[in-house]
């Protein structure tokens, strides 16, 4: 195979920069098809980007003969029931994040991957931005010594008003898996798992302080990595403007990174030479690093950084955070 030609099931906000055009501007790599139940934006998205094909069937886009692999960039709450149909159909998946509503659907996700004999990916793309590489590049090359804990702080404001009989699906515990802290969180604590292996041991408390919404609002969370590095993460969607903060401290031997995941492309080092700043922009489409790695290892000459194996941990973690009772098995 010379080029991978991609299907888009689900062509909402997502895939208008994040990820969509980065499929036709990877080399090797075209996006054919998209989908979406309402005919006339699928329409409409196809038009704008340029696409041969739309389809407000998903049926007709898993099957179509010249579409090679599958971008899921539904909901939660839809990627198992998609997964195994484009798995089914003997075509790699790539799934948005969070990965699915829980560990359990997951696993049989992972599963029905396996047995089809198809490669799974889950879109935790950070883990291919230059500034996260850079991250883990300080930690690796011993920039702040041997690394003692790592701590997570992240506090938003509520969107205003929300409007209780027509919510976001992000805060829809049915669709999305559980509320913002799901969504946002799940981007984190997979980094952490990219740059310091799986999470070995988890608590945490939740609650849903302001009662906007169904899911929980705020979440805590300790936890501890086989290395001994521990951990520790807050999570807040109900502060005023005012005490926004999104901020990950790594703490070493011999000094600290500070970076932000999502409001600021510049890490922060300090240790015994120095401060410094490291300005590492954002990408253009952000998901395109990670679709060019995708599209490598697929075509035979490359590796992907997220599967639905550690994608599948993240979820994991997130579970246990939340109370779920799930074995504490890391696949």
């Amino acid at each position: 195979m010379q080029e991978i030609r991609w299907g888009i099931i689900g062509c909402g906000d997502v895939t208008e920069k994040k990820s969509g055009p980065a499929f036709s501007k990877v080399p090797q790599s075209k996006l054919v098809a998209v989908m979406r139940r309402d005919a006339a934006k699928a329409a409409d998205y196809a038009r704008r980007h340029h696409v041969p094909r739309w389809y407000a069937n998903a049926d007709d886009l898993i099957n179509d003969p010249e579409v090679d692999a599958v971008y899921i960039a539904t909901p939660p709450g839809s990627h198992l029931e998609y997964t195994l149909k484009v798995a089914a159909a003997g075509k790699p998946v790539y799934v948005e994040k969070p990965m699915a509503l829980d560990n359990n659907q997951c696993r049989q996700m992972i599963e029905a991957c396996a047995q089809a004999r198809v490669p799974l990916y889950v879109a935790y793309y950070r883990r291919s931005q230059p500034i996260f590489r850079k991250v883990k590049e300080l930690v690796t090359s011993g920039a702040v010594g041997e690394v003692r804990l790592v701590n997570i702080r992240l506090y938003h404001p509520p969107k205003p008003d929300l409007d209780p009989n027509d919510l976001p699906w992000r805060v829809q515990p049915e669709i999305s898996g559980g509320g913002l802290f799901f969504d946002l969180a799940s981007h984190q604590l997979d980094l952490l798992d990219y740059i310091f292996g799986p999470i070995t041991e988890v608590q945490g408390l939740k609650a849903n302080q302001a009662g906007l919404y169904p899911a929980e609002d705020i979440v805590a969370a300790n936890f501890a990595f086989a290395s001994g590095v521990q951990g520790s993460g807050l999570w807040c969607f109900t502060v005023a403007e005012n005490a926004r903060t999104d901020s990950t401290e790594i703490i070493g031997s011999t000094g600290r990174i500070i970076f932000s995941t999502f409001d600021s492309d510049i890490i922060t080092l300090e240790n015994a030479a120095g401060k410094q700043e490291m300005q590492l922009p954002y990408p253009e489409h952000v998901q395109q690093p990670f679709i060019q790695e995708m599209v490598a290892e697929l075509l035979g000459h490359g590796t992907c950084p997220s599967t639905g194996v550690s994608a599948a941990r993240t979820a994991l973690v997130m579970d246990k955070i939340v109370g779920r009772h799930t074995p504490m098995e890391i696949v």
